[in-house]
């Protein structure tokens, strides 16, 4: 009896104890500093129940929009109106420390990336029309810049008559950057040197139709397919990528809205699911996501469905490491919405959860 008493006490124990160490996840939330937002929102997710909660917000400093973690888990990197800050992170609590401040190197940052080595942060200038790169110290910390690229040029619409950055983002394997440029209709590529000094690629660019405006990037984890959203034509375009060298070689050209076309629209975020096998891009003015399936050959993408947000202006949303969820920013409606994804047909599933976070623009998901 004493024996099995023992053993029922030390299943329980073993069991809670497991249960108390299980990790909490969080979400990281940047907004603009309009309305009643109130900064960059920490918010702690509950899987069982699909729900977020607010616990902590980092008031410090003006429009703390996009946001990056670093590999390791440990960092988290913001831009604000002309910097961009660097925050260790609390992985019992989710609460933000700011550890250093270094300015941005261009008006109008809209993007931060993170090397996925942990040797470099990009941050991405839209209205400087650059693009800066940091070391990373071993605290997290980031140096001065090693470089910063200063796009030229300008394309055919009214807001093209400079260049604007719109985001940097990195090969699975860090060799090489793709640095969005939405004024001059180009995604120039890169090789990264472990300097931090980067490198015109062999084929240092792709043009994207003149006046699509390429605003977002994302390239699978194979690094073999890569996708663009091109917000003023409401377009993806799709490309092989060359494993020589970096280039993009381009294959299609899709309309990214649904049947029932809206009047006015812009493409605002894209990524690929954590397996490769799906393709998920917002649509502002239509409200919605369109979802696509990628042929594991060729690259090519095949409509699903598309899917109403739960808010205005879906300006960004993320995928959680797992694939199980993905959260969208409704920046006009001011709220994040929770949606279950199947892993098999990659189709989304509206939870009923979602929180409230003023002028929200960027997601970022610790798991």
């Amino acid at each position: 009896m004493k024996k099995l008493f023992f053993l029922i006490f030390f299943a329980g124990t073993t069991a809670g104890s497991a249960l108390a160490q299980t990790p909490k996840e969080f979400v990281y939330a940047g907004t603009f500093s309009e309305r009643d937002s109130k900064g960059l929102y920490v918010l702690e997710f509950d899987r069982a129940h699909h729900s977020l909660r607010e616990v902590q917000v980092f008031s410090e400093g003006k429009n703390p929009n996009f946001v990056a973690l670093h590999p390791n888990g440990h960092f988290l990197y913001a831009v604000f109106s002309a910097s961009v800050i660097s925050f260790s992170i609390d992985p019992s609590t989710g609460y933000l420390t700011k550890i250093n401040e270094r300015s941005s190197e261009g008006r109008g940052p809209a993007h931060v990336s993170v090397d996925p080595k942990g040797r470099f942060v990009y941050v991405s200038n839209y209205g400087g029309g650059n693009f800066a790169v940091y070391p990373i110290n071993n605290d997290g910390s980031l140096a001065a810049p090693s470089d910063v690229i200063q796009d030229h040029g300008s394309g055919p619409r009214p807001e093209q008559k400079t260049p604007h950055v719109h985001c940097v983002i990195p090969s699975a394997d860090g060799q090489y950057i793709y640095s969005s440029d939405l004024g001059i209709d180009e995604i120039l590529i890169y090789k990264v040197t472990d300097s931090g000094k980067m490198l015109p690629a062999e084929i240092p660019y792709v043009k994207s139709p003149p006046g699509a405006g390429p605003r977002h990037f994302a390239i699978g984890q194979d690094s073999r397919f890569a996708f663009s959203a091109e917000e003023f034509h409401s377009t993806i375009s799709s490309y092989r990528v060359d494993p020589s060298n970096g280039a993009l070689v381009a294959m299609e050209h899709l309309d990214m809205l649904p049947k029932e076309r809206m009047p006015r629209n812009s493409d605002t975020d894209i990524h690929i699911s954590p397996d490769g096998k799906f393709l998920y891009a917002s649509n502002s003015g239509a409200k919605g996501l369109a979802v696509f399936s990628i042929d594991s050959l060729t690259g090519r993408l095949r409509r699903i469905e598309d899917v109403y947000t739960e808010g205005l202006f879906p300006r960004n949303f993320c995928i959680d490491k797992s694939g199980g969820y993905l959260f969208v920013a409704n920046r006009d409606t001011d709220n994040i919405a929770v949606f279950k994804r199947d892993l098999r047909s990659g189709r989304l599933t509206f939870t009923r959860q979602t929180i409230r976070v003023p002028v929200v623009v960027s997601l970022i998901t610790t798991k």
